[in-house]
């Protein structure tokens, strides 16, 4: 039901009074003040509030009596509906101004607080179906269906899921990029920072939309998964991607699913009897780089040297203090793919 709490209601009175100069009061869809300049009448009957409420109409009290006050009494109406009413004392030609000033201002904050929760349930109930979705394997039922079609999803066609990574908050995307994407199912959700799932139908638009999304957010991480039926298996292959993308930082931050299955399984496989030696670098983050740097080019040391922006013995030294740490030599093949596996599950 549309209505005010207590302490909105006086807040708005405490504000109204200090450019008004009469009392005012609030009252609820049963007449009982809720909001008023003369604290001690909150919790009790207004008997003009009631009169208005059951009449539907203005009621205007013309002189003092024993139970009430000359003044205006406005009944509050929000989609055929009444809320509340608003009082203030005085002579009623001259407070009546007033009191439409202030029931309008009181309808406004009625209906934005009425948008701001349907915005909260509708967000909510999309998290909610969100969530079954990514968790649900095998056909689909018709409910789901029909739930996926208000987001605009076609359950009966294969998907493509781009998962993205921004890096710091949401997004900042220009207004033509904006309309493109909003014609696309799309969902944010918190996974250890900000990620955004976008769903795409058409084959022949996966490029493009990659495209665009890479050139205005740079600095974004994005995975894209293969062509399947499932948006579950999508959501797991696009997500075994960015942790492959996460762990080993290329220099494009763009990952396909297709690139790195291998990669993807090897993240997986229990090969380790012990900790993983790589979680001894947690703390090290110019040696983690030093390590990816070294992966990436194919164990060069100059290479690496150069794309680190350090000298051949800055470098020497770092891969003796990673053996040191880790028990491994990134120098030795065998010993390097131990320690590309243990970063690469380190992400899992």
């Amino acid at each position: 039901m549309l209505q005010l709490s207590e302490k909105q209601a006086q807040d708005i009175v405490d504000k109204m009074m200090q450019d008004i100069p009469y009392n005012i009061n609030i009252m609820n869809e049963q007449g009982i003040i809720i909001g008023s300049g003369q604290k001690e009448r909150a919790g009790t009957i207004h008997q003009g509030a009631v009169r208005a409420l059951t009449t539907g109409e203005r009621v205007e009290v013309w002189q003092d009596g024993r139970l009430e006050k000359m003044g205006t009494n406005e009944p509050i109406r929000i989609n055929h509906q009444h809320v509340g009413v608003i009082g203030i004392s005085g002579h009623p030609d001259e407070v009546r101004p007033f009191c439409n000033i202030v029931r309008t201002t009181v309808s406004l904050l009625i209906e934005q607080r009425n948008q701001l929760e349907s915005l909260a349930h509708e967000a909510s109930r999309k998290k909610a179906f969100l969530e079954r979705l990514l968790a649900h394997f095998g056909s689909y039922s018709q409910k789901i269906r029909r739930e996926a079609a208000q987001y605009h999803i076609d359950l009966q066609l294969p998907t493509v899921l781009l998962y993205i990574r921004f890096p710091h908050e949401a997004p900042e995307f220009s207004a033509d990029t904006s309309r493109v994407l909003l014609q696309l199912p799309s969902f944010f959700i918190e996974e250890d920072g900000l990620t955004q799932i976008i769903m795409i139908q058409s084959e022949s638009d996966v490029d493009s939309i990659v495209q665009l999304v890479h050139q205005e957010q740079p600095q974004a991480f994005i995975s894209v998964s293969r062509r399947d039926a499932s948006i579950a298996v999508c959501y797991e292959q696009a997500r075994s991607a960015m942790n492959i993308l996460l762990a080993l930082r290329p220099a494009a931050p763009l990952i396909r699913y297709d690139d790195v299955q291998f990669l993807v399984r090897f993240s997986t496989a229990n090969l380790a009897r012990h900790n993983n030696v790589v979680s001894k670098l947690e703390d090290t983050a110019d040696l983690l780089d030093t390590l990816r740097s070294f992966i990436h080019h194919n164990g060069s040391m100059s290479t690496t040297a150069e794309d680190l922006n350090i000298h051949r013995n800055t470098l020497q030294y770092r891969l003796k203090r990673i053996q040191t740490l880790t028990g491994k030599d990134p120098r030795n093949w065998l010993e390097l793919i131990e320690l590309t596996h243990g970063l690469l599950a380190s992400y899992q």
